[in-house]
């Protein structure tokens, strides 16, 4: 089935010490679904699955698993530099989740389409009955390959490929993956700060970390567009990225992002080195630099 609207990529939530505190996944699931989230995408950047262990990645898996509902589709990041440990994740995700993704290597980076199909392919077949998408997001991974040759490639070499989660504004390549073989494979767009300029292009299913905090105002960017009103959806896609602004301007986005969903009521902790973790006081600020640009009342419920 092909996933649409927004997946919010999910924090992992910690406790105080900076250790995994799975109790807030069923409260957090709740939230999500409230607020018209249909799915999550766990352990990628949002939920900084380069700082955790395989185990601990494990865990968050199996935490959402468990909280599995018909409201809400999971896709798991299995990905990792190496094959053999994103192997492992992926045959620990097979029977737990709807479907699982996976990023490039990032040390020794990729630096072919060839070498990119072999590496998916053998992560694929170890969640062979669940749908498999490739996660594309060329500024962290390294790996600035056309994803229109990859789907041409890997089509014809992993059964269970879904599409892509494609993190990129290259929206020429976006747009040719989208129609390749009549729109056969679903392409996911990763890029909240470009969200309107997707529209216009088709695109039906979107993952971020700002659908976390922000799923009113996107939903409400959608119904303006397709009623025509593109300057009142502009102004509200300006508003997403003064909200990115505003937070990054406080020591870095990903973490003073996690931070900031204490404010809905869901405690992810602090975030682990490098990402920053602020105080209540804060965000008792931030919170009035998002007022003052009429953001507030756009914010998750």
């Amino acid at each position: 089935m092909k996933i649409k609207n927004l997946i919010a990529a999910t924090y992992a939530p910690m406790h105080q010490d900076g250790s995994l505190n799975a109790s807030v996944i069923p409260e957090y699931q709740r939230f999500l679904v409230r607020n018209k989230v249909s799915g999550v995408f766990m352990n990628g950047s949002t939920g900084d699955f380069a700082s955790l262990s395989p185990e601990e990645r494990k865990e968050i898996t199996t935490a959402w698993s468990k909280n599995k509902s018909s409201d809400l589709y999971l896709i798991d990041h299995v990905g990792d530099p190496s094959l053999k440990v994103a192997k492992d994740l992926a045959t620990h995700a097979a029977d737990k989740v709807d479907a699982i993704a996976v990023l490039a290597p990032f040390y020794f980076r990729l630096n072919s389409i060839e070498k990119l199909v072999q590496y998916c392919k053998e992560i694929a077949a170890c969640a062979p009955n669940i749908p498999f998408y490739y996660y594309h997001i060329p500024v962290l991974s390294g790996a600035n390959l056309n994803m229109l040759d990859f789907l041409k490639a890997a089509s014809k070499e992993i059964p269970n490929l879904e599409g892509i989660k494609f993190t990129n504004n290259n929206l020429i390549d976006f747009l040719h993956c989208k129609h390749f073989e009549d729109g056969k494979y679903n392409v996911l767009f990763g890029f909240d700060e470009i969200f309107i300029s997707s529209l216009p292009l088709g695109a039906d299913g979107w993952v971020g970390s700002t659908y976390n905090h922000l799923a009113p105002l996107y939903y409400k960017i959608k119904t303006l567009f397709e009623a025509g009103k593109m300057t009142e959806a502009a102004e509200l896609q300006r508003k997403a990225i003064r909200f990115v602004e505003i937070l990054d301007s406080h020591g870095g986005f990903n973490g003073v992002a996690k931070g900031f969903m204490k404010t809905f009521g869901i405690d992810c902790g602090p975030s682990r080195f490098p990402h920053t973790t602020l105080d209540d006081d804060a965000y008792k600020g931030i919170r009035k630099e998002l007022n003052a640009i009429g953001l507030l009342e756009y914010l998750s419920d």
